[in-house]
């Protein structure tokens, strides 16, 4: 019975072993220079954050959660391609085919409105009032 926890046990042990290594390599490899100004306690709040370097289109943030959202559901694809041949073979031919094609329409529909809502187009027009 204790046999079971052993593989977990020595995982535990190896962690913790490791951690404790690169903590102690930490400590011997980093310079230790420490002088006046940087041992000052400092008010954070008190000076002015810098402002943002680059403007970043915030579009890309809905271009790249569209993309996760259909990659990782494409991603739930790959199990039944695994194990189609066997449900092939077990006479599940229409089911397995039936199952992929109704997720692929799933998906397909999406994109159609996703497409055209205009979500995908980098550039929106926006109308002008005359």
């Amino acid at each position: 019975m204790y046999l079971n926890f052993g593989v977990p046990l020595a995982l535990t042990i190896i962690g913790i072993g490791f951690v404790a290594l690169m903590f102690g390599l930490q400590k011997l490899l980093a310079p230790q220079n420490p002088y006046d100004r940087k041992l000052i306690p400092t008010n954070a709040a008190s000076r002015r954050p810098a402002a943002p370097r680059i403007n970043f289109n915030v579009r890309f943030y809905l271009i790249a959660l569209i993309f996760v959202v259909f990659e990782v559901e494409v991603a739930f694809v790959y199990p039944i391609a695994a194990v189609y041949l066997d449900w092939v073979r077990s006479g599940r031919r229409l089911y397995a085919l039936s199952e992929i094609l109704i997720f692929l329409l799933i998906l397909f529909v999406g994109l159609v409105y996703v497409w055209v809502k205009h979500d995908l187009e980098w550039i929106k027009k926006v109308p002008v009032d005359n």
